[in-house]
């Protein structure tokens, strides 16, 4: 799995954001920190996550996604 592809994957899909991304293997850990997420609640971020990897996902490429999403007020930078 490529680091680079998975990040212009996501930034394309959530605008400008901020990620903290570590692979694994076929596991991914992301850090997210987006706008896109305002007013949405913990499960339908992650959702939004989970669409944009969905191919990945399905292929198996990816096996296993751990992720933390948040809003811009919610970052503790």
């Amino acid at each position: 799995m490529d680091e680079a592809e998975i990040r212009d994957l996501l930034t394309a899909g959530l605008g400008d954001c901020e990620l903290q991304l570590q692979v694994e293997g076929n596991k991914l850990l992301l850090i997210v920190v987006a706008a896109a997420f305002d007013g949405l609640n913990r499960v339908k971020r992650q959702q939004m996550v989970y669409r944009l990897l969905g191919d990945r996902i399905e292929s198996g490429e990816i096996h296993a996604v751990s992720m933390r999403c948040l809003t811009p007020s919610e970052s503790p930078r």
